[in-house]
């Protein structure tokens, strides 16, 4: 017999043992009255305990654990107990979910929580914005009233979610992102949200270096092998046309190495184990040598001056800042047209000290300003070709630059000219003090 029995044998042992004795003593009538009477007292008060159970269980967190007697009392007890921990194992999953809740707002990433019916039980606010969802207003909703991209409702209809789905966000313009779906628990789907927007300008910026730097390459080519093959299929060829066809396939020999120059020195640049030397540069030395690289590049076509305002050095790679600056001088020549003035001075602006290229040439559009330095982005590309550029230049000096914690700052007027600056930073500045104006020989 359990323990349970027992106790109730125990507890009502005692009034049928008053109530027999009651019978022996004054009749059987009486005792049975007498146990009728005590077993109704008895009803009662398990009644009442009862309703007091009852009104409990109804609300009972915000109701004490009701106290009683005798077999009620080890219930109440139970009761009780169980309730501490119940209380004790929802104060650890609240804690749980909020620290889950907590962590899933804080990642970078968006994240739904999806029912059986795909349905939105819960969002962070990346997911939000990602997916144009809400987390009060959406919750018991089908994701897929939601999200009608052909993209998404394919790949959740699909039931293979090994790999991600790339999708546009119906709310961020220019944004793309990766989607990706996570069954867990019963029946329950983790959706995960990733912008990859600058994953893809890379692979596209990739694919345009490709392509551009094919295409560059193709003409000088495709004119190398032309003459070639007429050279080689003509032998009455006199030899001052077989010259003309040699000066040709070497001028655009030259092109070719300075584009694969070009792409060497950007590949060197970018290279984050190449941290370049760190040396005090002599820069009217330097200045005189890009004076003798612009006369020879002009062949007297333009007037240039070269204006040393400040006689103070710069600290950094001797061979950067030589690329960078000849670079600035070289795009000044060849896009000024012959008879032109080119000026180029270097000097002081507060702390900081400047390398100034200014020109008269046809200038530049302001809508093209902000896309010099990317590779091979040209204002007029048949003109570029002409003058024999390789569409780098400009976006090694800004590598270069940024390399010295230096910037480009670029003016220009159509019709009137540009004035190309490179800043550079007090700190970069040798402590020369000489101040006077003198013109570079």
């Amino acid at each position: 017999m359990s323990q349970f029995w027992l106790r109730v044998a125990a507890t009502l042992i005692y009034p049928v043992l008053f109530s027999v004795l009651i019978g022996l003593a004054a009749g059987w009538a009486v005792g049975l009255g007498v146990l009728s009477a005590i077993l109704l007292i008895y009803l009662l008060i398990h009644m009442r305990y009862l309703g007091m159970l009852e009104r409990w269980l109804k609300d009972p967190q915000a109701r004490a654990v009701p106290e009683g007697g005798g077999l009620w009392e080890r219930a109440f007890s139970s009761l009780y107990q169980l309730m501490r921990i119940q209380s004790r194992s929802q104060s650890k999953l609240s804690a749980a979910v909020d620290r889950f809740q907590s962590a899933a707002q804080a990642i970078p990433d968006g994240v739904v929580i999806l029912g059986e019916d795909d349905e939105i039980q819960w969002c962070n606010p990346v997911a939000e914005r990602h997916l144009g969802v809400d987390n009060r207003a959406d919750q018991g909703r089908p994701i897929k009233y939601l999200l009608r991209q052909t993209a998404f409702t394919e790949y959740l209809a699909s039931q293979n979610y090994a790999e991600p789905a790339v999708m546009k966000s119906p709310t961020l313009h220019d944004t793309t992102l990766s989607i990706q779906l996570v069954p867990f628990g019963d029946a329950q789907k983790l959706l995960l949200s990733r912008d990859i927007s600058a994953l893809e300008r890379v692979v596209q910026m990739r694919r345009d270096f490709v392509a551009n730097v094919s295409h560059e390459l193709r003409t000088p080519l495709t004119v190398v092998g032309g003459f070639l093959e007429t050279l080689l299929d003509n032998d009455s060829i006199d030899s001052a046309e077989r010259r003309h066809f040699e000066e040709l396939m070497l001028d655009q020999t030259k092109r070719m190495q300075n584009l694969v120059q070009d792409l060497l020195t950007l590949s060197k640049l970018e290279s984050s184990d190449n941290a370049g030397t760190e040396e005090c540069i002599d820069m009217r030395r330097l200045l005189r040598s890009l004076n003798e690289d612009a006369k020879s590049l002009s062949a007297g076509q333009h007037t240039i001056e070269f204006v040393c305002e400040f006689d103070v050095g710069l600290v950094g790679s001797e061979a950067e800042i030589h690329s960078a600056l000849s670079n600035l001088v070289s795009n000044a020549i060849r896009y000024t047209p012959a008879g032109g003035h080119i000026k180029a001075s270097w000097g002081r602006r507060g702390a900081d000290a400047v390398f100034a290229v200014e020109d008269d040439g046809p200038g530049i559009d302001a809508q093209h300003l902000p896309r010099l330095t990317e590779r091979f982005y040209r204002v007029d590309r048949s003109r570029s070709r002409e003058t024999g550029g390789t569409g780098l230049g400009l976006s090694i000096v800004k590598h270069v630059l940024t390399r010295h914690q230096a910037r480009l700052e670029i003016q220009s007027t159509p019709g009137k000219g540009s004035l190309f600056t490179a800043v550079f930073p007090a700190r970069r500045v040798s402590t020369q003090t000489q101040a006077t104006l003198q013109t570079v020989s």
